[in-house]
């Protein structure tokens, strides 16, 4: 009975405590921020060499390489 106390104890605080911000994984972070099939990242500002395709959120766009981009065909 008191091992389980603990373990209740335990949780709970662990439940309150906030997250680290050191942040996820490098790779993990990349995977999550991408957009547009996963060829375009989400940034508040794209560099020279990219386009503004879509927006990812409310803070950030999603830029894309412009090689990247699908090319409209004519009639």
């Amino acid at each position: 009975m008191r091992s389980l106390l603990l373990a209740l104890a335990i949780l709970v605080l662990l439940s309150s405590v906030p997250p680290v911000k050191s942040g996820p994984n490098a790779y993990i972070n990349k995977f999550f921020n991408t957009c547009w099939r996963m060829k375009g990242s989400c940034r508040r500002v794209c560099s020279s060499k990219e386009i503004y395709h879509l927006l990812c959120d409310h803070t950030t766009v999603c830029c894309i390489n412009k090689k990247e981009l699908p090319v409209l065909v004519g009639k």
